[in-house]
């Protein structure tokens, strides 16, 4: 009899086990990605939204914006230098990650380096025994939350390597050494292509430094034209091109050529790298401080915003520190304006209320892929995926407002990039009437719009690179905005 039992009890358990398995075998899993895709830190980069540039040197003494090189050291004496109130202008704009201009392209160094005298180290400031680096790189991992970058300028017209291949790319390397070995761990490092018409002829050899840069620290972006993580936008005006791919072919692209500027600026659908674009964009006229600028319009920033974050890039505001060694007040206070102004758009999901729903959902409903995902705090790894319908070729998400609809002026839309940017084209309705025809969309796309009294919303996918997966939408009120005045 205990035998009996005991084969009972075994029969029973192994059939638990297969129902078991046959239910978990049920459960929808995720669509393939769509290649290329981004990599963790790339990820990370392009969540940071709004990030900053600090360009402070000998011109911030002489009121240029490219130096000669031929500038004495005797000038740069900033004697209220203080890092801290950097980092804290940039913390109350709500900014992640600045980036410093160890060296420019006159070549003076904000630190002492052992291989030349052009730096702070020939400076009166702190009887040279100074370095703005290494107070700049305390200050930001004091603070917590904020990262490092740094830029080391290619061209240098102060060095007389300069010019000579080899010599010259020996002494940039060492100079890179030096910055990633002793100052800690840097997010970014920025490379351009610019120099002077009249320059001598110098050719660079990135491929080395790039390799430098990744033995040296892992987890950093490279920037520069052709990446190879993070390119610029084509303009230092800040704007985006209106299609915006985060891919691109990257072995269509050199460094300093301004014959790829449509290209950089609007990427590829076809491109087989992930190398998204930063939209650099100083909040004054000029890059570095002079007494006579003051920053932006409230307004004018806003609009860079909309044009970068809001078409798939990262914003890289360029805030100079003044001859004291401080952001300036005037400056400090626009950019919590301008926080202010981000929060007061985005901080509110006006769809966060509404009902959702959408064309169709993978797995059906309860399989995890359903539109509720689009209204929920993760906008990167939730999403709402359609079923595959093999040659369908139209998807939909729509936000029905009850009790007599909403006002409204701005649509988000956010995609899963995650698994790939996919979504070619897109068009949005209002009540039945298309007020939105756009291409791209990838991790943020946000569309302003005449001031709309709704209730139902409808965003259509017409073209996409596989199923489009979306990770947010919302419905969004701008009242900084006013259409008819632009």
């Amino acid at each position: 009899m205990a035998k009996f039992w005991c084969s009972l009890c075994i029969i029973i358990v192994l059939q638990l086990s297969q129902l078991a398995i046959s239910r978990h075998e049920q459960v929808p899993t995720p669509p393939l990605p769509v290649l290329p895709l981004p990599t963790f830190s790339q990820l990370k980069w392009q969540q940071r939204e709004l990030t900053m540039f600090l360009h402070f040197g000998v011109n911030t003494f002489t009121d240029s914006e490219w130096g000669t090189g031929k500038e004495n050291p005797a000038i740069f004496n900033p004697v209220g230098l203080n890092t801290k109130q950097w980092v804290t202008a940039a913390a109350e704009a709500g900014i992640s990650l600045m980036i410093l201009t160890a060296k420019h392209h006159d070549g003076f160094c904000l630190w002492p380096s052992k291989y030349t005298d052009h730096s702070v180290a020939s400076s009166p400031w702190k009887n040279g025994h100074g370095d703005v680096v290494q107070e700049f790189v305390t200050a930001v991992k004091a603070h917590g939350s904020i990262d490092a970058g740094l830029y080391l300028s290619p061209w240098d017209c102060h060095d007389r390597r300069y010019g000579h291949d080899l010599q010259y790319n020996e002494y940039y390397l060492a100079q890179l050494q030096e910055l990633l070995n002793k100052y800690g761990s840097v997010k970014e490092i920025w490379f351009d292509g610019a120099k002077g018409k009249n320059e001598k002829k110098m050719s660079y050899y990135f491929t080395d430094w790039f390799a430098v840069v990744r033995e040296l620290q892992s987890s950093i972006n490279i920037f520069s034209d052709a990446g190879p993580d993070v390119r610029w936008v084509g303009n230092e005006q800040g704007f985006a091109g209106n299609t915006s791919w985060s891919t691109i072919n990257s072995t269509s692209l050199s460094i300093g050529n301004a014959s790829i500027i449509d290209y950089l600026n609007t990427g590829d659908p076809k491109g087989t790298n992930w190398l998204p674009a930063e939209c650099d964009v100083s909040i004054r006229k000029g890059w570095f401080w002079h007494k006579s600028e003051s920053p932006k319009k409230l307004s004018k920033l806003l609009e860079i915003y909309y044009n970068s974050v809001g078409r798939n890039c990262v914003m890289l505001v360029n805030v100079p520190p003044n001859s004291t060694g401080l952001i300036s007040e005037t400056d400090v206070q626009r950019l919590k304006e301008f926080r202010s102004a981000i929060d007061t758009i985005f901080s509110t999901n006006l769809a966060e209320k509404c009902l959702i729903k959408a064309s169709s959902q993978r797995g059906g409903k309860g399989g995890g892929f359903g539109p509720e995902n689009a209204l929920d705090s993760d906008h990167l790894w939730t999403y709402w995926a359609p079923r595959d319908d093999g040659d369908k070729k139209e998807h939909w998400i729509e936000i029905r407002v009850p009790n007599g609809g909403l006002r409204f002026n701005v649509v988000r839309i956010q995609e899963a990039i995650g698994l790939g940017q996919r979504i070619v084209r897109h068009e949005i309705y209002v009540d039945g009437k298309k007020l939105v025809e756009g291409t791209t969309v990838g991790y943020k796309r946000l569309h302003r719009l005449e001031e709309v009294h709704g209730q139902d919303v409808r965003i259509i996918i017409k073209e996409s690179r596989g199923s489009p997966l979306i990770s947010s939408v919302g419905l969004h009120f701008d009242p900084f905005w006013n259409a008819k005045k632009q």
